[in-house]
């Protein structure tokens, strides 16, 4: 049997996947068992965000294998320590829990806000989201998602989840009150458009969570580690969240996911209260040292920043020549998005054809997330094929 028969024999069909096998990358480039080549501007689902193993990444990944790659959180892990010191020199954050993926951190912002609130008050438990939003797949992650299509046949949710709508703050005063524990949005909407958040709106979301003494989470699993031109969206805003959540590109593709806290919120989870098996271990904290390192450095951020500009600047070329397909285009830094007039699932399956890997999402938004060290010869090469692909897709 070849893979895509072992896939359909042995793996639960929890995707729709397209018949490519990738067997080798290399930066921005992945190759299928066929030799053919793709240039990816999804990275792994911005999963990749210093390409396919990345030299210095892949490196530090082989000599911690043959090192160490697990031990229990019973015991002090070096890396760990130097993984959580340099998140938190680099942001707002006291504190950080490991563990590995972004499910599993919002889920654990989830119980820390609980658990700040009902120390305070039994009843002050419930938890504020956003409708187009999207947490994860775990029951609670797809409680505090706003879309319905996640949840539906899963119930009953968890208990005391309310929605308001993304940039609204009248729809968050609406559902607010003396019962809430926790607020979660993430800075850009991923899944549920690439959908930025007003700053006036964020700004306001920080004075509402004040006054009812409440957490504010923002959930950068997408728009974390220099995706958006800055190491984090929230610094785009002036103005911090008690509580961060990652995953996606902190290992660069090694599983890993974390919870970044400060003040009120730093010291919630005590022993006991809350713990991983596997996260934080000795391999996965080493790949994140490297990302870290290497998406912080200022002129690396700086790049980012231009190299998005340009692609958004492509983009809208492509929009005045396909009106009647393409829209506009939002986002920020190299997390784009195409809105357009039509659904754009078969665009995506003509550039995978032609060699181009993006998708859709929200059902007519072609997002761009591609590896932060994409050159513009390659986002010329990308865009090349996007034009070829309308133009059949217009004809």
């Amino acid at each position: 049997m070849n893979v895509f028969e072992k896939t359909e024999n042995f793996v639960m069909k929890t995707y729709n996947r397209f018949s490519v096998n990738f067997v080798k990358g290399e930066g921005c480039w992945l190759y299928d068992d066929k030799d053919k080549k793709y240039l990816d501007m999804l990275a792994g689902i911005a999963v990749c965000n210093l390409g396919h193993c990345h030299p210095t990444v892949s490196d530090a990944i082989c000599e911690q294998a043959r090192k160490l790659i697990h031990v229990s959180n019973l015991f002090h892990i070096e890396t760990q320590a130097e993984l959580a010191e340099l998140i938190c020199k680099n942001s707002f954050g006291e504190k950080v829990f490991f563990c590995n993926s972004g499910a599993e951190a919002n889920e654990g912002a989830i119980k820390l806000a609980r658990r700040y609130g009902t120390e305070k008050n039994p009843e002050k438990y419930e938890i504020v989201a956003f409708r187009q939003s999207f947490h994860g797949r775990t029951m609670a992650a797809v409680s505090i998602t706003g879309q319905g299509k996640y949840n539906e046949g899963f119930g009953p949710m968890l208990r005391g989840v309310k929605f308001a709508e993304f940039n609204n703050l009248d729809s968050v005063k609406e559902v607010v009150s003396d019962k809430t524990a926790g607020i979660i949005v993430e800075p850009i909407q991923g899944e549920g458009g690439i959908v930025p958040a007003d700053k006036d709106f964020l700004l306001g979301l920080r004075k509402i969570a004040d006054e009812i003494d409440a957490i504010l989470i923002f959930d950068e699993v997408q728009t974390g580690i220099g995706r958006t031109g800055k190491l984090f969206a929230y610094q785009h805003y002036g103005i911090e969240p008690d509580v961060m959540t990652l995953a996606k590109a902190l290992g660069n593709g090694v599983p890993i996911g974390a919870i970044v806290a400060k003040g009120k919120a730093a010291d919630v989870l005590k022993p006991g209260l809350h713990a991983s098996t596997f996260g934080g271990n000795p391999l996965a904290t080493r790949a994140g040292i490297e990302v870290i390192k290497i998406v912080s450095d200022e002129e690396f951020l700086k790049e980012v920043e231009r190299k998005g500009k340009y692609l958004a600047k492509k983009l809208e070329e492509l929009k005045g020549e396909f009106s009647e397909i393409i829209n506009f285009v939002r986002g920020k830094g190299l997390m784009l998005g195409a809105v357009c007039k039509i659904p754009c699932s078969d665009i995506v399956k003509l550039a995978l054809e032609k060699g181009l890997i993006i998708n859709c999402t929200a059902g007519n938004v072609l997002r761009f997330v591609p590896p932060l060290v994409i050159t513009e010869d390659e986002i010329d090469y990308g865009i090349k094929i996007l034009k070829e692909v309308l133009k059949e897709h217009a004809s």
